[in-house]
């Protein structure tokens, strides 16, 4: 790849290699404050998808967003498992606290659904693996919802380094960090282990792990892991965590993630020849700010962000209506729960586990 035209075209969908009519009718199942904030808008400006189905354990607190978003029904959970409204949408977003993914994941592949399911897939591997197991009895698509593996600025991450821009990467360093408390109460499931499964590393690690292994093309063979907790909110989950992962090209890619920090994140990919630099690439809006060095040649490029949200839907609805397998398919999910659980594993022995 000619680095002058690396940045050609940056927002680019190279997923969107056909056209296709129609949409994939979604309900939505857990209407928290992404689904509210960021699902719901990111959806209604795409073009694949279309919001009819809320299901929520508080109908009469969910009008609103129905009404806003012009969506016909509104469920809560129990009526959702019996298949109620089942002919009013083709797939299900599971956006519920992640003990609860496997049930709503399940229930809609036994329903014919295809599903689009929040990170993680659930809050252990054995777990995450009835949900695969489920959507390959149907038939259905299964899709984990990285949404990083949409965005552009890590689209053309990829690329040049498949295309030995920098060289063979030696090195990557990603970090994520954001301070919960500010914004939610102590008692906000994403501290109770039972239904988060995890801390800082299944919350925000993972992002790191994932877009790491997404843009090298390879799965890591081991791992070590340290973490920290102090007591109160977070004495039951893992505040911060460290952890560095080899992978079987000789790259190493070392790691951090903190729910008691504040808000950044960056990645940096170093190879023999070059490197690359994203700015603020897990924050959940990227800014399009990259650096790509070269041998002797340094450029620079910054554009307007672009709605991953909106991407991540968008590429569900084209896989779906084209019978396309999504890249980041259950198989993706279940590997990034293998190595969360080696991470763990690490952290209480002190010791490298191998993946391999």
């Amino acid at each position: 790849m000619n680095l002058e035209n690396a940045f050609a075209n940056f927002t680019r969908r190279d997923w969107e290699r056909e056209s296709v009519d129609g949409t994939v009718r979604l309900a939505i199942v857990g209407v928290g404050g992404f689904a509210r904030q960021r699902a719901l808008p990111g959806i209604a400006d795409g073009e694949y998808c279309e919001t009819t189905v809320l299901v929520t354990g508080s109908p009469e607190r969910t009008t609103t967003a129905a009404e806003e978003f012009d969506v016909s029904h509104v469920l809560d959970y129990e009526a959702f498992l019996e298949g109620d409204h089942a002919d009013a949408y083709d797939a299900v977003y599971v956006a519920t606290p992640n003990a609860f993914h496997g049930q709503y994941a399940v229930a809609a592949a036994e329903h014919g659904k295809h599903v689009i399911c929040e990170k993680p897939l659930e809050t252990t591997l054995e777990r995450a693996r009835a949900v695969v197991d489920a959507c390959e009895d149907a038939g259905v698509t299964l899709m984990t919802a990285y949404r990083l593996q949409t965005e552009p600025s890590v689209r053309r991450t990829r690329e040049l380094v498949h295309s030995d821009v920098v060289g063979e990467v030696v090195q990557v360093h990603g970090s994520f960090s954001n301070p919960l408390l500010e914004y939610a109460d102590a008692d906000t499931w994403r501290l109770d282990a039972d239904l988060a499964g995890g801390g800082a590393m299944v919350d925000l690690g993972v992002y790191p792990l994932n877009t790491t292994r997404f843009i090298l093309g390879c799965d890591s063979e081991g791992v070590y892991a340290t973490t920290h907790s102090s007591d109160g909110a977070f004495a039951d989950v893992d505040e911060h965590v460290a952890f560095q992962l080899e992978f079987p090209t000789g790259a190493t890619a070392s790691c951090t993630a903190s729910l008691d920090a504040h808000a950044a994140s960056r990645l940096q990919l170093v190879g023999t020849d070059g490197r690359i630099s994203i700015a603020s690439p897990f924050g959940g809006v990227v800014p399009h700010e990259m650096v790509v060095e070269s041998g002797d040649m340094r450029m620079e490029y910054t554009g307007p962000p672009v709605d991953e949200v909106r991407e991540e839907f968008d590429y569900f609805g084209y896989c779906v209506l084209t019978g396309t397998e999504p890249e980041p398919d259950g198989i993706d999910g279940l590997t990034d729960l293998r190595v969360i659980e080696a991470t763990y594993e690490s952290a209480r022995t002190s010791r490298q586990i191998d993946l391999a």
